[in-house]
């Protein structure tokens, strides 16, 4: 069984109902989020979670927030409240370039529509923004299986694959990113196995990954974070993949923090490292990592966990959502398009210029 992050239920009046990551692994339960405040909060503090995720959730957001129209409001008022709406969702996050790609699109979309239907009214104009965000969740599904067809010969017979923190089912609309070329080799039957960091400090890579595996029926261990490079010495690494938050033009790219020493660890022991994104991960605005914006997270994330207290009280915490992978040290990143070897400034403008496969 392959999990379901997300879904719209119902048309224009109806709802975003989420999978609550926050309780996983020990209870599933669903959110049903019926306006912007709502999905603010499951984005901010990380009911749902990954950056593919994030940008359908945003979408449809923008469809709760033309709840906030009043009674005799017009056409520009909606416009107005839309472009609202993009702005306080935008805030929720600033690390993860989807949720902006997302938001920019359905609204510069929205913005051509009334342009070029000149009578169209604000429930002629909802029924588009739901549409759209709609098409914008099917791509998403089908990005995700992309990705997955063009990454499954990455992961060979019998070998076994390190991943960080969690890009699956539940980062996404569909089967994941780093995940899918892992599901796609499953279902060719290939034995593997994957060895799931636990991610500190909210262990998504534990509490997320290791459950969708399982779930999957696919071979998965849980080690802790700094075991990563230990195994590598051991031989007992064949490869590592990951997902990602944003790629800058050069294929610098942002991801859960920790991913940048596996980097280092795998390019000490000549193993290669691959990233799996979908194309509308990378920000070409954003000529290298050095630009890409860091989340830092409340340090309490660090001082406790699970309601019990790990650090002392007042103690200054240090707490980075995500850290920066050099190009030099990726050997592949992995898209809906296909494969891009050795990233770099050229080859990744080229390869986001070709049609899609």
């Amino acid at each position: 069984m392959i999990a379901k992050a997300l879904e719209w239920v119902g048309g224009v009046d109806g709802f975003l109902e989420l999978v609550d990551q926050r309780l996983l692994p020990g209870e599933f339960s669903t959110l049903q989020c019926r306006d912007a405040a709502q999905l603010y909060e499951a984005i901010r503090t990380l009911a749902v979670r990954g950056a593919p995720a994030i940008g359908v959730c945003a979408a449809y957001g923008l469809v709760l927030g033309m709840r906030n129209l009043k009674s005799g409001d017009g056409i520009e008022q909606a416009l107005q409240t839309l472009s609202e709406s993009r702005e306080y969702l935008a805030s929720s996050r600033p690390t993860a370039v989807n949720l902006f790609w997302a938001l920019d699109r359905v609204r510069g979309k929205a913005e051509e529509f009334v342009g070029e239907k000149a009578d169209a009214g604000i429930a002629a104009l909802c029924e588009f923004i739901l549409a759209e965000a709609h098409a914008i969740c099917r791509e998403d599904v089908e990005m995700c299986l992309r990705i997955g067809l063009n990454g499954e010969r990455f992961v060979k017979q019998g070998s076994c694959i390190l991943t960080h923190c969690n890009a699956g089912a539940l980062a996404t609309a569909g089967q994941g990113t780093a995940l899918s070329p892992m599901f796609e080799a499953h279902k060719k039957e290939r034995k593997f196995k994957v060895y799931a960091d636990e991610t500190r400090p909210l262990l998504q890579g534990a509490r997320l990954t290791a459950w969708e595996l399982q779930q999957a029926g696919i071979d998965a261990t849980v080690i802790c974070d700094n075991m990563a490079g230990w195994l590598m010495k051991q031989g007992k690494i064949d490869a590592v993949i990951t997902g990602a938050d944003r790629i800058a033009a050069n294929g610098d790219t942002a991801n859960k923090i920790g991913t940048y020493s596996l980097s280092i660890l795998a390019r000490e022991h000549n193993i290669p490292f691959y990233i799996a994104a979908p194309s509308s991960t990378f920000d070409m605005s954003i000529k290298s990592g050095a630009e890409i914006p860091i989340e830092q997270r409340p340090g309490d994330e660090v001082r406790s966990f699970a309601g019990m207290q790990t650090a002392p009280d007042g103690v200054d915490v240090y707490n980075p959502a995500f850290d920066v992978t050099d190009a030099r040290d990726i050997t592949a990143i992995i898209t809906e398009r296909g494969v891009i070897e050795n990233p770099n400034i050229g080859n990744v403008a080229e390869h986001l210029r070709a049609s899609p496969a």
